[in-house]
C-alpha cells in the first residue's frame, strides 16, 4: 500500500526539527535493522547495543518481533502477505523514532529483501544501518532457546522461516556479524564502532 486512503490530511512539519535535537544530542537519529534466522541471536543482540548506548548517553528503543506481535502487530500471522505487512509498519514506526532523534534498533527476521528495502527507503541515507546476524541453520537450531525449530521439523509449526520459508541474506548489510563466530560483547562492539567510525555518536573518550 504506497497511498493512504484517508483524505484531507496534511503533513504537519516539526517546531523541534530532528537536527535541533541532534545538536543538542550530539549523536544521530537512525535505525539499526537486525535481520537473520530465527535464534541468530538479534535480539540478544539489540539489546546489548542498547545497553552500549545507555552507558554512553544515547537515547534508543528496541522493537522486537515478539514484544510487537504482542500490541501493534498482533492482527497478524506469518503468511507472506502478514510478514510484508509487518515489516512495513515496523519501517515506519522506526522511521519516526529515528526522526525523534532517538537510535531505533529492530530485532526481526525480516525475511525478504523487498521488505527491508521498503524500510530502508523511508529514510535518508546513511540513516538505515542494516545489520546481517550472519548464523549457520546448525548453531540456530542448536540454540533453539524457544524450541521453536524443533516444533518447525516436526511440522508443527507451518511458514517457519528456514525450514518451510525461505530467508533471503542481505546482499549489500551495512554490518555483517557472524554471532556464531564471536561472542555478544564483541559483537556489540562491532556496532558501537561503526557507528562512530560513520559519525553517528561521538567516539568515547581515551581514558
Amino acid at each position: 500500500m504506497s497511498e493512504p486512503k484517508s483524505t484531507n490530511i496534511t503533513w504537519h512539519k516539526p517546531v523541534v526539527t530532528r537536527e535541533d535535537k541532534e545538536e543538542r544530542n550530539r549523536y544521530k537519529g537512525v535505525v539499526l535493522w537486525l535481520t537473520g534466522l530465527p535464534s541468530s541471536g538479534k535480539s540478544t543482540l539489540a539489546h546489548e547495543i542498547e545497553r552500549c548506548l545507555f552507558e554512553r548517553g544515547c537515547s534508543s528503543y528496541v522493537l522486537d518481533g515478539d514484544n510487537i506481535r504482542h500490541g501493534l502487530n498482533k492482527d497478524l500471522g506469518f503468511s507472506p502477505e502478514d510478514r510484508n505487512e509487518n515489516i512495513r509498519r515496523i519501517g515506519e514506526v522506526a522511521h519516526l523514532f529515528a526522526d525523534a532523534g532517538v537510535i531505533a534498533l529492530t530485532a526481526f527476521i525480516s525475511p525478504y529483501r523487498a521488505d527491508r528495502n521498503q524500510a530502508r527507503s523511508l529514510n535518508e541515507p546513511g540513516r538505515f544501518i542494516e545489520i546481517f546476524c550472519k548464523c549457520s541453520v546448525e548453531e540456530c537450531e542448536s540454540r533453539d532457546p524457544k524450541g521453536l525449530w524443533k516444533k518447525a521439523r516436526k511440522g508443527e509449526i507451518p511458514e517457519f522461516t528456514g525450514v518451510a520459508a525461505p530467508y533471503e541474506e542481505p546482499l549489500a548489510a551495512e554490518l555483517v556479524i557472524e554471532t556464531d563466530r564471536y561472542g555478544l560483547a564483541e559483537c556489540a562492539e562491532q556496532v558501537v564502532r561503526y557507528l562512530e567510525e560513520h559519525d553517528i555518536m561521538q567516539r568515547a573518550p581515551q581514558s
